[in-house]
């Protein structure tokens, strides 16, 4: 086709998606999703934010620990839970790749920077939150502690570093908000 006709040869893009690439075709949906797994992410860590830990913490030792013993157990041992967890950096990551290979640096950049930032959520979860979580489980029945170091200890960490994984979640979907705008602008020629 002739580029004074609406083909894009150099980006393989066609009026209407006609002779596209299956790559190509696969960027928008890889970031449609890449999108939601991040928003829902970043809405569990809100979640946990503004109304899990102040309600926890509202209450005495002995409830927090057994509540959030609770809590773990249910998160560890959820399905669903894990897929959104890690396909969320996966999706982000082969949209990123996708875009970048079709040359749309733009949408690339946005998708990239979304990966990069979802990427030090799971290693903020991992090197932090899942070790307290595990102290706290170690630490028993809660009925039966007589003290409650591990407590203060993960209240004070864990909540900052949640804190964190909000913000890096929301940037994450902000910067994925911005790619499917320009993957949008960039395919609609």
């Amino acid at each position: 086709m002739n580029p004074e006709h609406g083909a894009d040869p150099e980006h393989g893009t066609h009026p209407g998606g006609a002779g596209r690439s299956a790559a190509d075709r696969a960027a928008g949906p890889l970031l449609a999703l890449s999108t939601v797994l991040i928003g829902l992410m970043a809405g569990l860590f809100f979640a946990f934010d503004v109304s899990v830990m102040p309600g926890l913490a509202a209450g005495d030792d002995r409830t927090y620990v057994t509540a959030m013993q609770h809590i773990n157990a249910v998160i560890d041992g959820n399905g669903l839970f894990g897929g959104v967890f890690v396909l969320a950096l996966l999706a982000t990551a082969a949209a990123a790749l996708v875009e970048y290979r079709k040359g749309r640096r733009g949408p690339a950049g946005w998708a990239g920077a979304a990966a990069v930032a979802y990427l030090a959520v799971l290693v903020i979860t991992f090197a932090v939150n899942i070790p307290l979580n595990n102290e706290l489980a170690d630490a028993g029945d809660a009925a039966k502690m007589t003290g409650f170091a591990v407590v203060d200890k993960f209240k004070g960490t864990w909540v900052t570093t949640n804190i964190l994984r909000t913000l890096l979640c929301t940037a994450a979907l902000t910067a994925l908000t911005r790619a499917l705008l320009l993957h949008g602008r960039a395919t609609a020629r």
